[in-house]
């Protein structure tokens, strides 16, 4: 299936000069959805996983099912305050300004192999602060998973110690 023909392509938003991927027009397909989810699975089948983690909100969207698929747990990351425990934190530096990342910090016990899964790798910014809560929990980074790639962001290089596979990848 091409997953790019399931993806909405609109220019200007948020602003001008930004090329916006929408997934959503790919999970409001079922036979996208499933297609999308049957391909992380397949890809993660093999490493030993024992979570899945996810950043809101579209990672939630696409890891939950993938950790059922895979029959192994799913640990939300969450923007400060807005999980209900004791949490672990980390603080990341955005375009303009700073931003905080939290999990619960019995969330995930040393050792266990987690994949990331999530629908964009941009700048990487974020999902390199998801590993770093992974890892400062006890946990290895074993797996990224996205839907879509900007290559020419160049998040991949933050993340070079990772393995990483995107479905779909964009120049901008």
């Amino acid at each position: 299936m091409d997953l790019r023909s399931k993806i909405r392509v609109i220019d200007g938003f948020p602003k001008e000069g930004i090329s916006f991927k929408d997934v959503t027009t790919l999970i409001q397909d079922p036979e996208a959805l499933k297609y999308t989810i049957d391909i992380i699975v397949k890809e993660l089948k093999d490493k030993n996983i024992d979570l899945i983690v996810g950043p809101e909100a579209r990672g939630f969207i696409f890891g939950v099912p993938v950790a059922y698929a895979l029959g192994v747990g799913f640990v939300p990351v969450r923007k400060k305050g807005k999980l209900p425990y004791d949490t672990v934190s980390i603080e990341y530096d955005l375009e303009y300004g700073s931003d905080c990342l939290e999990i619960h910090k019995d969330a995930i016990k040393p050792g266990q192999r987690v994949a990331v899964v999530d629908d964009l790798l941009a700048t990487g910014g974020t999902i390199q602060s998801v590993a770093k809560l992974v890892e400062l929990a006890g946990g290895e980074v074993a797996a990224m998973e996205f839907v879509v790639e900007l290559t020419e962001l160049n998040g991949r290089d933050k993340l070079e110690k990772y393995h990483i596979n995107s479905l779909v990848k964009y120049d901008l």
